[in-house]
């Protein structure tokens, strides 16, 4: 098993020297300057991380989920601002017709998933550097790879980058979950306790708002508008990304709902 593992291990470190090249190569030799906000996302979490496990914790799982936290609030507080922003000076009818979504790219969105984008490698070689996930193929990992790579071709190609600015939004819920997490760590798992008890309904409250509906109705979004994509492989990779991502967030629910269920009896 542990062959098996380490054998993994050295794919999604392959995979991740081979995008940070290519992210390398476009901002060096191909000028593209408008990619650096990939590079200060990494920058910026990584330099969080040393912050956190020299003033908090040498815990690596303790840095990884307080830097996590981190990400999730600035990219959801960006993302909240960025929409806000185009609902009040365009509305939500122009916001979501497929030209807008496909080929468009709303104020601060493709800084805002550069940025991300930085966080997501950074998170990746963090977790492979302190293997922190299990398994011989981790969900996590193929998770944060699948998202690379949509999110740098949609970069280098300029387009659906408002498409994934609404997939973001469920950064909002998982500020809850590295709450829980966090919360948990610091030994605070009285089901009883008002606070735990206001975590837990801000955790379901978002979880079904912005995971279940926003990925449910951005899913249908696709399907509805499929004859305006071209002939390109931006459908079928969106459709697959949001297959995949409805497909985790059930698994999250049914994990959610036994972590519930667990605490309530502790």
């Amino acid at each position: 098993m542990s062959r098996k593992r380490g054998d993994t291990a050295w794919f999604f470190w392959a995979t991740l020297v081979l995008w940070s090249a290519s992210i390398a190569y476009e901002v060096t030799v191909n000028r593209r300057m408008e990619l650096s906000p990939v590079v200060a996302g990494f920058s910026f979490f990584q330099s969080a991380n040393w912050t956190f496990r020299t003033v908090l914790s040498r815990d690596p799982l303790f840095v990884n989920t307080a830097v996590s936290l981190l990400h999730s609030s600035v990219i959801s507080l960006s993302v909240l601002l960025i929409l806000a922003n185009q609902w009040m000076f365009n509305g939500l009818s122009k916001m979501l017709e497929h030209k807008q979504l496909f080929g468009g790219t709303w104020l601060g969105a493709y800084a805002a998933l550069c940025f991300s984008c930085g966080y997501f490698a950074y998170d990746q070689m963090d977790m492979l550097r302190y293997r922190l996930y299990s398994g011989w193929f981790p969900s996590i990992l193929a998770h944060h790879l699948v998202l690379l790579i949509c999110f740098t071709l949609a970069l280098y190609r300029h387009v659906t980058i408002n498409y994934l600015i609404l997939t973001l939004v469920c950064e909002l819920h998982s500020i809850f979950l590295h709450i829980r997490k966090l919360r948990r760590m610091a030994g605070v798992r009285d089901a009883k306790n008002s606070i735990v008890k206001v975590e837990w309904m801000l955790n379901w409250a978002t979880f079904l708002a912005t995971r279940l509906v926003c990925h449910i109705l951005i899913t249908y979004k696709l399907i509805i508008d499929a004859s305006k994509f071209g002939k390109g492989i931006e459908l079928p990779l969106a459709l697959f990304g949001m297959a995949g991502m409805n497909l985790l967030n059930v698994s999250l629910g049914l994990d959610l709902f036994k972590a519930y269920k667990k605490e309530k009896i502790q």
